[in-house]
């Protein structure tokens, strides 16, 4: 289920101090598709680049002193490695952070950075997921969860209410899914505070567990496909699904060339450099997948860490 609204509302308080607040820019070459303002709420320009940063803090904000002391550790494709090793950093506490051998190299190198332990070992999301959860386990360390639990979809959640703040007559918000925190989140303050706004979800083929399993009313395992969209990479759970069937009105998908093409108009058209998960929301709107988008509508471009040499090659 979704979170009472004063749970992301608190959460958007405590962290506050602690993010950056993000720019909402309009697109005039989205509103002219959408035929009405069509706004991107850019989390790419987060301080650790993606827009995870968010639940982590709050995460770390709520714990327990003698919680925190354990350490904590951390399954991701990378941005939520990044958020949480930020987060860990800012509070004085150990983290471990795995991560698949796919993950990129500029998310690596950035968990690194903020002094987190890594482990690169596991061959997709879903097995460093499985060897987090254990090491935790063994450490007597917290697990914190790249899609869900109450803070964590508390924290992701903050960036609605920045959105609603600067476009209180909302209709339409789009976004990226994944494992479903960025979408819990968001949409347990919207539906409570602005429930005739309509929600749109967006991911690639090649990561489109939310999307087949809502299909289906049961949760789909999906393959572990090579894709762009490496931070929607991964399965979901029964929770997770819930939150689809609660938070979200459609869902569209994209195939990598159509990811490849958005991140680089993207580029073009407005200067933002967006990875490949970050991007699909725009795809969504940009190459006309969504029947109708209602305006004013916000779009989250929700990370932009994306490996120089990949990027490179599709803006060029």
């Amino acid at each position: 289920m979704l979170l009472p609204a004063t749970e992301v509302l608190a959460a958007y308080e405590r962290i506050r101090p602690l993010v950056q607040r993000t720019p909402l820019l309009r697109s005039g070459a989205l509103s002219e598709i959408a035929g009405g303002d069509v706004y991107l709420k850019l989390e790419n320009q987060q301080t650790t680049g993606s827009f995870k940063l968010r639940g982590a803090l709050n995460v770390l904000a709520t714990l327990p002193p003698q919680v925190r002391a354990r350490g904590v550790v951390a399954s991701s494709a990378g941005n939520h490695g990044l958020g949480v090793a930020y987060a860990a950093k800012h509070f004085g506490v150990p983290a471990t952070i795995f991560v698949p051998s796919t993950a990129p190299r500029v998310k690596r190198d950035g968990i690194v950075a903020l002094g987190a332990t890594i482990d690169a070992n596991q061959p997709h999301y879903d097995a460093a997921m499985d060897a987090a959860k254990t090491f935790a386990a063994q450490r007597g360390a917290t697990y914190i969860n790249p899609c869900l639990g109450d803070m964590l979809l508390a924290g992701q959640g903050s960036v609605a209410q920045e959105i609603l703040a600067e476009l209180p007559d909302l209709a339409t918000l789009v976004l990226n899914v994944g494992g479903g925190g960025l979408l819990g989140g968001c949409a347990s303050l919207v539906r409570a505070v602005a429930p005739k706004v309509r929600i749109v979800g967006a991911q690639s083929e090649n990561t489109a567990a939310m999307s087949k399993s809502l299909a289906a009313g049961r949760v789909v395992e999906i393959e572990n496909l090579p894709t762009l969209a490496d931070g929607l990479a991964g399965q979901i759970d029964d929770d997770a699904l819930e939150i689809g069937q609660h938070g979200i009105d459609d869902i569209v998908t994209l195939t990598e060339q159509e990811i490849g093409q958005t991140i680089a108009w993207l580029w073009s058209a407005h200067e933002q450099r967006v990875e490949g998960a970050g991007a699909c929301a725009t795809a969504a709107v940009w190459l006309r997948k969504v029947a109708s988008v209602q305006t004013p509508a916000a779009i989250v471009v929700s990370g932009g860490n994306i490996d120089a040499g990949i990027f490179e090659q599709l803006i060029s």
